[in-house]
């Protein structure tokens, strides 16, 4: 199903959309959100004068970190047609939780110099996943949720470990007991499957297109390989506690290129608890 079709998110823009006719803009206009465009065939697209890319088809993304200013601009040119026209973007400020963590084992707080190297070695690996400017156009279909579970974390809080801040949160914990499966919340190609990094434990990073990418940390076990062609609601993996952790959950993760994105956002999360 292509979200830009058939989506319950709210269409935005819908006086541009009315006016011009071309564009299509999918998401919300809040800090953190994941907007997805579509223009006609053989368009372009630039975001505060930096080109974006698109897809034959004519759709594209892009998305706004946690803290991004809240004043954008974005622009198109048809095909036929030698002016830009253009649409300034207002985003909503939101205000995040503080979360306070006890019982986080001291070598995940300030980690031993021991493993330092390790931690370099599993950031470079995630930042070389996260970077593929693959043409798949996954990123437009419907998210679902990977797994249901309470809700013990979210986007954007400051994290707080024993009493030590720490950088703020970028994802959606859902809790479960280990071994609870997790499925593919849109089709993708997987980029990353390693069993135990440093922070996260068992990590995968999976492909959607355009550089949307979701992440799936302190995993038990991963049922993919990398490489591998992956379906929407296929298992791809199964909880643990693994890595930085004081009980069995999945932190979800979305991102665009190297900006953090909100899960929450993206689906409906009174199914997650259901």
């Amino acid at each position: 199903m292509n979200a830009l079709q058939n989506s319950s998110t709210e269409i935005l823009e819908a006086d541009v959309q009315k006016n011009t006719g071309d564009l299509t803009l999918v998401g919300s206009l809040t800090q953190g959100a994941l907007l997805r465009g579509k223009l006609p065939s053989g368009s372009k697209v630039w975001l505060n004068g930096k080109a974006l890319d698109t897809l034959p088809s004519g759709d594209f993304a892009f998305g706004f970190g946690r803290d991004a200013k809240l004043h954008h601009v974005l622009e198109w040119q048809l095909p036929t047609v030698k002016k830009r026209a253009s649409k300034p973007l207002l985003l909503s400020k939101r205000e995040y939780k503080l979360q306070r963590i006890e019982g986080v084992a001291s070598k995940y707080v300030s980690p031993p110099k021991t493993v330092l190297e390790r931690i370099r070695k599993d950031n470079r690996q995630i930042a070389k996943a996260r970077a593929s400017k693959s043409k798949l156009s996954a990123f437009t279909q419907t998210f679902i949720l990977p797994a249901k579970g309470p809700i013990s974390g979210v986007y954007g809080s400051q994290r707080v470990f024993n009493g030590e801040p720490k950088r703020p949160h970028f994802g959606l914990d859902i809790a479960g007991p280990v071994g609870t499966d997790i499925y593919a919340p849109i089709d993708g190609i997987v980029r990353l499957a390693h069993p135990d990094m440093y922070y996260s434990g068992g990590t995968l990073i999976i492909d959607h297109g355009l550089g949307v990418t979701s992440t799936y940390i302190h995993l038990s076990s991963i049922t993919v390989n990398e490489g591998e062609e992956i379906k929407q609601g296929q298992k791809i993996a199964e909880m643990g506690d693994t890595g930085r952790v004081t009980g069995p959950h999945l932190d979800w993760r979305i991102n665009w290129f190297k900006e953090r994105l909100d899960p929450a956002l993206l689906v409906d999360l009174e199914v997650a608890e259901n």
